[in-house]
C-alpha cells in the first residue's frame, strides 16, 4: 500500500486534509471515501487497518479530516452534521477530478449517518456500508445529555468526549433536528451493509434493527460480535475491512484479473495500455511494470530486474545448499546485484561505446563461523549456481503462435 498527503477545499474554501491510499501492485479498480467517527480523525487506528484490507483488494481510498479535526482547517465549534455531509461531497469532487469518483461510502459512527445522506447526493456511488451507525441523528445528544441544558441556555457549552474537550454550540443541535435519517434510508437506492457489534455500549444494537427495517433491498447485516464501538482490537477493524471488501464485490464493476493458464512454466499477459503485466509462475502470481520515467506504473520490478532476482536468489540458494552438506556453519547470505551495460573486463578498445556487453555485478554477504579458506571457498561456488551457468552459456529461444480459440 501507498499512502500520499492530499489538501482539497471544503465549501466555505477551507483547506481539509486527507490521505490517499492506493494498492502496491495494480491501478484500483474502485474508489471509496471514508467517513470517521464524530470527534474522530482520519488517523484514528480503525479506519486506517479498514483501509488497509481494501488497499489489499485492490481499492483506492479516500480518508480525510471533517472540517475542525485533525489536520483539516475550521473550528469545530463552528460545524455540523449538514457541514459534515458538504465535506464529504467535496471530497467525492476531489477524487473525482484527480483520481475517479468513488463508488463506495464507509462511515463510522455518526460518520455511517453521514454517508448515507450524501450517497443521496453522489450519482457515482454504487454501495455504502455503515459501521455502529445510529438510526437517527439525534442519538448524539445522549452523549451530550448533561451538557445540553447548558447548550441550550447559554448558547454554547465545553463538552468531554472520549477524554477531549470540545465546544458544542446549540445550532450544532438545531441541525441534528432538521436532517431526518430514517426517511432517507427509506428512500435509499444504494447497496446497503451494516454493521454492528451487540456489545456496542455507545450506540446499540438497535439503530442496526432500526436501519436495516427502513432500508429498502439490496440490504445487509453482519453481527461484529465481540467488538466495540471504536474498534478498539485490530482484529476487528481488520475484519471489517475484509468483509465490506468482500460484500462490495456483488454490487461494484470490479475487472476480473486475467485467468492465467499455460502448458509451460510462466505466463506473462499484457493488456492494451500501459507496462503492467500479470505473471504466472508455477502456482505463483507476480507483477511485472516499468518505471514511471518511462510510462510504466512502477507495479512491480522490470524485467531486467526479475532477472537479476533470479541470479541472485539462486546464489544465495546454491551457497546455503553447498556450506550445509560441509557442514559449515553459516547463518545468512546475502547476494546483491546489479544489471547494467558495462565493457568487458579484458576489452581491446574500451573507448569504443560498442564495446559494451551486459554485465551483472554481484555482490556477497555471508554471516558465519568460518574460516577464510571457507568464505574464499563459498565465493568459487556462487559462479557454480545454475542461473549463473545458463547466463554464461550459449542458450536458445524458440517461440511460437498459438492460436486463441
Amino acid at each position: 500500500m501507498s499512502t500520499s498527503k492530499i489538501t482539497f477545499k471544503n465549501k466555505e474554501g477551507l483547506d481539509l486534509k486527507g490521505s490517499i491510499e492506493l494498492p502496491d501492485n495494480r491501478t484500483p479498480h474502485n474508489f471509496v471515501l471514508f467517513a470517521h467517527c464524530f470527534t474522530c480523525n482520519k488517523n484514528f487506528r480503525a479506519v486506517k487497518n479498514i483501509s488497509q484490507a481494501l488497499t489489499a483488494k485492490g481499492f483506492g481510498v479516500l480518508r480525510f479530516d471533517f472540517t475542525g479535526l485533525g489536520e483539516s482547517e475550521g473550528e469545530f465549534a463552528d460545524s455540523n452534521f449538514s457541514g459534515n455531509i458538504e465535506d464529504l461531497v467535496c471530497a467525492s469532487s476531489y477524487l473525482e477530478d484527480n483520481y475517479k469518483a468513488p463508488s463506495l461510502l464507509i462511515g463510522h459512527s455518526l460518520g455511517g449517518a453521514a454517508v448515507i445522506f450524501a450517497s443521496t447526493l453522489l450519482d457515482s456511488v454504487s454501495a455504502v456500508a455503515t459501521i455502529g451507525a445510529p438510526s437517527h441523528i439525534g442519538h448524539v445528544k445522549n452523549i451530550l445529555k448533561s451538557d445540553i441544558a447548558d447548550i441550550h441556555e447559554n448558547g454554547s457549552a465545553e463538552v468531554n468526549i472520549g477524554g477531549r474537550n470540545f465546544k458544542i454550540k446549540k445550532q450544532f443541535l438545531d441541525d441534528l433536528e432538521n436532517n431526518d435519517l430514517p426517511d432517507i434510508i427509506s428512500k435509499l437506492n444504494k447497496s446497503l451493509l451494516i454493521l454492528h457489534s451487540p456489545q456496542d455500549t455507545i450506540v446499540g444494537i438497535k439503530n442496526a434493527e432500526e436501519i436495516y427495517i427502513a432500508a429498502k433491498h439490496p440490504k445487509s447485516f453482519i453481527s461484529l460480535d465481540g467488538a466495540d464501538h471504536l474498534l478498539s482490537n485490530k482484529v476487528d477493524s481488520n475484519y471489517v475491512g475484509d468483509l465490506i471488501g468482500t460484500w462490495a464485490n456483488r454490487y461494484l464493476d470490479i475487472p476480473e484479473q486475467a485467468d492465467l493458464k499455460t502448458d509451460l512454466d510462466v505466463i506473462a499477459h499484457l493488456g492494451p495500455e500501459g507496462f503492467t503485466t500479470q505473471i504466472k509462475a508455477g502456482r505463483h502470481h507476480l507483477v511485472a511494470d516499468e518505471p514511471e520515467h518511462v510510462g510504466g506504473n512502477d507495479f512491480g520490478p522490470n524485467p531486467y530486474e526479475f532477472v537479476s532476482a533470479g541470479l541472485a536468489a539462486c546464489t544465495s540458494m546454491t551457497i546455503q545448499m553447498y556450506a550445509k552438506r560441509k557442514g559449515w556453519n553459516v547463518d545468512f547470505v546475502e547476494t546483491h546485484v546489479n544489471y547494467g551495460k558495462d565493457h568487458a573486463v579484458d576489452c581491446e578498445k574500451c573507448e569504443d561505446e560498442g564495446t559494451k556487453i551486459d554485465t551483472f555485478k554481484r555482490e556477497l554477504i555471508i554471516k558465519g563461523d568460518l574460516d577464510e579458506k571457507q568464505r574464499k571457498r563459498l565465493l568459487e561456488i556462487a559462479n557454480k549456481c545454475p542461473v549463473h551457468k545458463t547466463l554464461h552459456s550459449e542458450t536458445q529461444i524458440i517461440t511460437s503462435l498459438i492460436d486463441q480459440k
